[in-house]
């Protein structure tokens, strides 16, 4: 389970590449974007930079069921996000940009989530 992603082109903003995979990979329409930060993946290794977002997202802003293109097969899946934190602890979420945003996330805007773990 990931988050959806796609490549910035050339003439895109990476703000106008977000909307369009919302779209095309949720069927939902967003409007305001919020940039959160920027990644190397693997710096020195190669030089792809991942642009992390948020976008808040109401029923109504449903224009599809139909998502994915060609054969890409994807279910979107809604979930509370105690339970995403959960699925990275128990290992079900396995992608690190997910397991990144996630974690963003929870120290930004659920900073009561955070509990010290014992090792």
């Amino acid at each position: 389970m990931d988050h959806f992603s796609s490549v910035v082109d050339n003439n895109d903003s990476p703000e106008a590449c977000i909307r369009r995979e919302a779209m095309e990979e949720t069927g939902y329409q967003v409007d305001k974007v919020q940039k959160l930060f920027e990644a190397y993946m693997s710096p020195g290794g190669v030089t792809e930079l991942v642009y992390f977002f948020a976008a808040e997202y109401h029923p109504d802003q449903k224009i599809t069921d139909e998502v994915g293109v060609e054969d890409e097969v994807i279910e979107v899946v809604e979930l509370p996000f105690h339970d995403a934190l959960a699925m990275v602890a128990d290992g079900r979420i396995k992608d690190g940009k997910t397991i990144m945003l996630l974690q963003y996330a929870q120290i930004h805007f659920f900073p009561s989530s955070l509990t010290p773990q014992r090792c």
